[in-house]
């Protein structure tokens, strides 16, 4: 019975043994057709994506009348959306005006000869062209659509049939190719930012910048029609290709006074000369610098500060740490430099206070603790902090900006007053200070390096490019919009402008709030960047 019983399991084991066997030689097939089917898809896809592409690049792009410039528009695949117009010989404007996987170019190009001549013999037509403009962008931008469209299901219709040589295969090609492109393209229009038009960031000279960018107030005022600030646009351009000799240059608004911040010069001659064409094109009102004109603070240094003079324009001025108490007082020698020692001054109808900074650290090597905080350089420059504080309640008017060189001196001015300047890390970066309770909210602007780094700039694999910023304030006093402009290093000439406008200036800027520097150190400052202070 037991040798039977033993025998019955391996008797039961063969069936199950040959289904196994069956099993897995049916198997085969099914796993290799899945795999089979798999790649085929994976095939089709990548044919439709391939042919979509280059449908974009081959069909994308349309020739259409825009105010009186014959323009090019053409949509490329990107890995993030936006739009550029390009205007030869000035410049480009970026927008960032929508999402997805498409960018939009326009291409301002010739100028039709007939309509060029009546703009120029009635001025008043260039405001009939502009009235024109949305209509024109419109009708073209949906003509490079279908056109878009077109070409990239055409483009993977042929590239399948070329591969597969199979119908379905190449209509599955050709149905995907639309999905995706399609889908491209709707997902710009449902994320378009028709207020993209108020901010742009401009690439190009300098001396076109405020022509072709256009006045900050009327911007603010107007950022919510679309159509508007379009045809403005247009009209600028047209106005700049119209006028034979000189750029028109917008008068400000009424109200508005416009401040040129600079810092951290540090000798270089290459930042007056920025400063100059800025102050003159942008129709600057106050100059502030916030300290470190000079690298030593040493006498001969000082004449360096001679090209004050020339600006004609009020120049107001705190003492950098690489400054010394020469460098300041030939600064005071200035007819129209203002030096400001823990004091106040009303200038363009702004009253600013500031104070210069409480260490004197030239040389870094022998002064360590002029480039870091220290619990002694945090109690100096917080000190200074707490002195300006004090001088911005006592002052008989209310103080609209405050001025100090480190940043990390801003923190006991938060609620002091809307606006404290700084500079000292050679970075640019804008921020707000940690609100005092029931006070009002109080923006950090930290400027860049004005002169490149001096020759600290050349230290590094790529030149500090040169930075400053204009700042637009309205009747109120208050900051509605500022424009971040950078120059290439030394040797270089590209110029970059950035426009931001805020939208309650009331409540400053959307940026984020910074911690600051508190008594106790050691620690490190809040805005200090992979650059070197100075």
């Amino acid at each position: 019975m037991d040798g039977q019983e033993n025998e019955q399991p391996r008797t039961g084991d063969t069936p199950a043994t040959g289904r196994t066997r069956r099993w897995s030689l049916r198997g085969r097939p099914v796993v290799r057709g899945r795999l089979r089917r798999l790649g085929v898809a994976l095939a089709v896809l990548a044919v439709a994506l391939t042919g979509a592409v280059i449908g974009t690049y081959a069909g994308g792009h349309v020739g259409t009348d825009i105010g009186p410039f014959r323009a090019q528009l053409s949509l490329t695949p990107a890995l993030e959306g936006g739009t550029t117009v390009n205007v030869p010989p000035l410049g480009a404007l970026l927008l960032n005006s929508h999402d997805g996987p498409t960018r939009l170019t326009v291409q301002l190009g010739s100028l039709d000869q007939g309509r060029t001549e009546a703009l120029i013999d009635d001025p008043a037509s260039i405001s009939r062209a502009s009235q024109s403009a949305v209509q024109d962008v419109r009708a073209g931008v949906l003509r490079l659509g279908l056109r878009t469209l077109a070409g990239a299901v055409l483009a993977a219709l042929l590239l399948a049939a070329l591969v597969f040589r199979d119908v379905r295969r190449t209509a599955w090609a050709g149905g995907l190719s639309l999905a995706v492109t399609a889908g491209s393209l709707g997902l710009a229009a449902a994320t378009i930012r028709p207020q993209a038009i108020e901010e742009p960031r401009y690439e190009g000279l300098l001396v076109n910048a405020p022509a072709i960018v256009g006045d900050a107030r009327r911007i603010a005022n107007d950022y919510t029609k679309y159509a508007e600030q379009l045809q403005r646009l247009v009209g600028n351009v047209s106005q700049l290709y119209t006028t034979v000799s000189a750029l028109p240059v917008y008068e400000p608004a009424p109200g508005t006074t416009r401040v040129l911040h600079v810092s951290d010069m540090h000798l270089n001659p290459t930042g007056w000369q920025l400063i100059r064409t800025v102050v003159e094109q942008f129709g600057i009102d106050v100059v502030i610098d916030t300290g470190d004109i000079t690298d030593w603070g040493s006498e001969p240094e000082a004449s360096f500060v001679g090209s004050i003079g020339l600006l004609k324009k009020p120049y107001v001025y705190i003492r950098g740490n690489h400054d010394s108490a020469r460098t300041a007082a030939a600064v005071a020698q200035q007819p129209n430099a203002i030096v400001l020692n823990n004091t106040t001054t009303t200038v363009a109808g702004l009253t600013v206070a500031g104070i210069p900074d409480p260490r004197f650290t030239p040389d870094k090597e022998t002064s360590p603790a002029g480039s870091g905080l220290t619990k002694v350089v945090a109690d100096q420059v917080i000190g200074a902090g707490e002195q300006l504080a004090t001088t911005v309640r006592n002052s008989p008017a209310p103080v609209n900006i405050a001025l100090v060189h480190d940043p990390a001196s801003a923190g006991p001015l938060s609620g002091t007053c809307p606006l404290v300047l700084a500079g000292h890390t050679h970075a640019r970066q804008v921020s707000k200070l940690p609100q005092v309770p029931d006070k009002q909210p109080t923006q950090l602007m930290v400027e860049g390096s004005t002169g490149g780094a001096g020759l600290r700039g050349l230290e590094g694999e790529k030149p500090t490019p040169l930075s400053m910023t204009v700042l637009y304030f309205d009747q109120q006093k208050l900051l509605q919009a500022y424009d971040d402009i950078t120059v290439g290093g030394t040797g270089q000439a590209q110029v970059n402008l950035e426009r931001h406008v805020i939208r309650d200036p009331a409540k400053g800027a959307q940026v984020p709030v910074t911690p600051t520097p508190t008594r106790g150190g050691p620690q490190e400052s809040p805005t200090a960047g992979p650059t070197t202070t100075g």
